[in-house]
Formats: C-alpha cells, sequence, structure tokens
C-alpha cells in the first residue's frame, strides 16, 4: 500500500449523499447566510439524519442540562456551522465503512471519540472566540475521517497485520504513519475534504497539522496559525493512545499554555468531560 494507492482511494470516492450535497449547498455564501427554516425542513426530512443528530448532541459530553428534542433546538443551541459539521460527520461515515479494531477501537468507540474531540474543543474553545469556536467544534468532530480511510484500504491487505502491530506499538501516531505511509491521516482526511468541497479552512487547518511553523503554507496566517494550534490541543488530550487520561490533559495544557491562555480553564473543562465520559463507560 502506498500513498498513491490511498490517493486514488480518495479520488475514486462518490459524492456526498444528495441530502447532504443539498444542505452542502446552503453553506454556498457561508454559514452566516444560511436560511435558517430551509435547513431545518431539510434535516427533519431526513428521519435517520434527525435522530442521528439528536443522539450525538444529547450524549453527556456536549453538556446541555435539559434534553434537545428537535432540530430546531439544536440549531439555535449549537449554530449552522456545528450543524453542518453534524450533517457532513454522518454523510462520511455513510461512504467510509472501516472496521476501526486495526487501531484497538471499535467502531462506536471510535465515532465516541471523535464526539468527545469535538465537545471539548466547543466547551474550552467558547471561553475564547465563540466565531472560531463553530468552525474548530466542527473540525474536531470530522477530523479523523483520515484514519477510515487507511483502515479502509488495510482491509483485506496483507499489510493489516503490521500496521496494526506497529500502531499499537508506536507512541507517536503521526510519526508512525508517516514513516509506513509517507503521509499523515491528517493529511489524508484534508484531501478527502477538499474532494468533497468542503470549506477550505478544513484542510488548511489540516494539511499543516503536523508541519513545523517555518514549514506553513503561505495561506497560512496568524488566525489560521491559532487554529492549527487549538486542534492540536485537542488531539493531544484526545486520540486512539490516551482519551483524557491525566498525562494527555497535562500534555495539552501545557500546549494551551504556550498559546498564552488559560491552561486551568483548559484542565477544568477537560477534567469535567473526562468525568462524564467514566460514568458512561
Amino acid at each position: 500500500m502506498t500513498y498513491e494507492d490511498l490517493v486514488k482511494n480518495i479520488d475514486d470516492m462518490p459524492p456526498l449523499s444528495k441530502v447532504a450535497m443539498v444542505i452542502q449547498g446552503l453553506y454556498a455564501n457561508g454559514a452566516r447566510n444560511v436560511d435558517v427554516r430551509k435547513l431545518i425542513r431539510m434535516i427533519e426530512a431526513d428521519v435517520m439524519l434527525t435522530a442521528n443528530i439528536l443522539k450525538t448532541i444529547n450524549s453527556p459530553y456536549y453538556g446541555f442540562r435539559s434534553q434537545i428534542s428537535s432540530i430546531s433546538q439544536a440549531v439555535t443551541l449549537l449554530g449552522t456551522q456545528q450543524i453542518y459539521s453534524l450533517v457532513i460527520h454522518y454523510a462520511i461515515s455513510q461512504h467510509l465503512t472501516a472496521d476501526t479494531t486495526i487501531y484497538g477501537f471499535n467502531n462506536a468507540q471510535f465515532n465516541e471519540m471523535c464526539i468527545l474531540q469535538s465537545s471539548l474543543m466547543m466547551q474550552w474553545y467558547a471561553k475564547i472566540d465563540l466565531h472560531d469556536t463553530h468552525i474548530l467544534t466542527s473540525l474536531a468532530l470530522i477530523m479523523e475521517s483520515g484514519k477510515i480511510i487507511i483502515s479502509k484500504e488495510l482491509m483485506g491487505s496483507d499489510y493489516r497485520e503490521e500496521y496494526r502491530k506497529g500502531f499499537l506499538a508506536c507512541e507517536n501516531i503521526p510519526k508512525f504513519e508517516q514513516e509506513f505511509l509517507s503521509t499523515t491521516s491528517y493529511y489524508l482526511s484534508a484531501l478527502l475534504f477538499e474532494h468533497w468541497n468542503l470549506t477550505p479552512i478544513y484542510s488548511i487547518v489540516l494539511k499543516n497539522l503536523d508541519r513545523n511553523e517555518s514549514e506553513y503554507d503561505e495561506e497560512v496566517d496568524a488566525i489560521f496559525s491559532q487554529y492549527i494550534k487549538a486542534i492540536d490541543v485537542i488531539r493531544t488530550a484526545i486520540n486512539l493512545k490516551e482519551v483524557l487520561t491525566d498525562a494527555s490533559i497535562q500534555k495539552a495544557a501545557a500546549k494551551v499554555a504556550q498559546m498564552g491562555l488559560s491552561s486551568e480553564d483548559f484542565e477544568t473543562v477537560a477534567n469535567r468531560i473526562r468525568k462524564k465520559y467514566e460514568e458512561s463507560a
């Protein structure tokens, strides 16, 4: 399996579902200009999509005190950007079906990890910048898609067991991916999002996530640089090796401090979500 094989796999992927594509069209002029009533009607017309969105936001990790019972409520509380990411998240899960046990996580656990990443981003970054929170929370929910692409490509491959053992033994996931595949799962996520014409913000952030600042693309300005660092904080705290452990929270908090932000606030949020995660286990 080569980098070229993975890219071809992405290039050969069919378009998003019809519902997802139509909803994507509503966002053509930006999340702030979406016809909210039309968005709600379109989601509600798809029973499974509605059920999946409500199930996700009613998980204990999002921290809502009362049950969210309608898409209208969901849009009001989360905003159009986050609702968009939930639509894309479930569209991706329909297209990318693979056995994630190669990572030591079953599919339900993998999905839960993605929700935890998104929840942590939302509850932490809302204290910093509400507008950026919507963008970053959306990206955090779907940024691990590249790992499913890798898992799918490895199904039935002679390299599957070798990759599984190497992954489980490694300490640095992106480094292992780069050595084995000549790319990272986050870079593959970026290519997938370009293939599906999602907002360029997602691909710019993920393509530069595993680069030094001196190696960033020219389009990465101060705002993008902050986005990259914020996403790095979340994947440090929650990943396929560590899910909100004492060590991962401390490592993430150190990166928060390097951003010039309050590590204490971050740790408070992370520990609150960890408590709910442990209670639900």
